[in-house]
């Protein structure tokens, strides 16, 4: 095989909630998060070197992107003596709190485990992602899940109630550090229920799921358009609404797909980045791959190479 080509879902946090500090300074969290059908595209191809491009993207190339960390992190652990080009199809807005970083650097993983033939686990792939990023794991296992700790505690859910999600970036993004500096400064009035939530997320009542969501890290997030988005959004028939991540994109529940479309058309008069998805059920995954041409035969034509899904 020399090519793969991985979707990489971003994701949304329909609960956020900081419940202390551990040991080194971390903050422990609470929360449900879901992949959602906003898919970056990675394209994986067998190199002498390791090489990374984001065409038509700002986001600097370097050894400091989580994709070239994740590519590192691979040959690290499997001592493959190799290299890889990563090709990065950018969807996701940068500093939304959809981790698209954290996204791209599990597309890697599993691309590069089929791409070369290891064999890793998903446990195995999950533990290298902790070592990039504490949203790397769940990027990796996807779908539907309550995550704990500092997202290295994942336990997966049945698949989120049926539902559309309005997905809406204001002009200016959040630093996650930052976010939580701040809530350390002033800490928050809401802290959602996420035992609660994910009881509705087992009972498939989405109602009961809105109604627990919320998160801890909204109110300090410094995002300033946050509140009026949420408005339009609520105005706009939205059963929640609240920002993601530590910010600063903001989301609306909707059980309708003509409301949710109407409430895109109608946030998309203010802001430029906006977006309409659906829950995703899984992570990162590979959806095709390229095998090389096989030998010419006795008639000295190739025969019909073809594209091998590997789903």
């Amino acid at each position: 095989m020399k090519q793969v080509t991985v979707l990489a879902p971003a994701k949304l946090n329909l609960t956020l909630d900081v419940t202390g500090l551990l040991p080194g300074g971390y903050h422990a969290l609470d929360m449900i998060m879901q992949t959602i059908t906003l898919h970056e595209r990675v394209v994986l191809r067998k190199s002498r070197d390791l090489i990374l491009r984001l065409p038509g993207s700002r986001i600097p190339a370097n050894e400091k992107n989580t994709a070239y960390k994740a590519a590192l992190a691979f040959f690290h652990y499997t001592g493959l003596l190799a290299g890889v080009e990563i090709e990065i199809h950018k969807a996701t807005p940068v500093r939304a709190g959809m981790a698209g970083g954290s996204a791209d650097a599990a597309a890697v993983l599993v691309g590069m485990n089929e791409l070369y033939g290891a064999k890793l686990s998903i446990t195995e792939l999950c533990a290298i992602g902790a070592t990039i990023g504490a949203d790397v794991p769940f990027a990796i296992l996807g779908g539907t899940c309550r995550v704990q700790g500092i997202g290295d505690i994942l336990k997966p859910l049945p698949p989120c109630p049926d539902c559309w999600f309005v997905v809406v970036m204001p002009s200016v993004g959040v630093s996650t550090p930052e976010a939580f500096a701040r809530y350390d400064e002033v800490g928050s009035s809401v802290h959602p229920d996420s035992a609660a939530a994910e009881a509705a997320v087992k009972a498939g009542d989405l109602n009961a799921l809105c109604a627990a969501s919320g998160n801890a890290l909204e109110e300090c997030s410094g995002a300033k358009e946050t509140p009026a988005i949420k408005r339009l959004l609520n105005g706009n028939g939205a059963l929640a609404s609240l920002m993601t991540g530590s910010g600063a994109a903001v989301f609306g529940v909707f059980d309708d797909e003509a409301a949710a479309k109407q409430a895109a058309a109608a946030l998309r008069r203010n802001y430029s980045q906006v977006y309409l998805a659906r829950p995703d059920r899984w992570g990162a995954r590979v959806v095709h791959s390229r095998r090389p041409a096989p030998a010419r035969n006795k008639g000295g034509k190739n025969p019909e190479q073809k594209s091998h899904p590997a789903e």
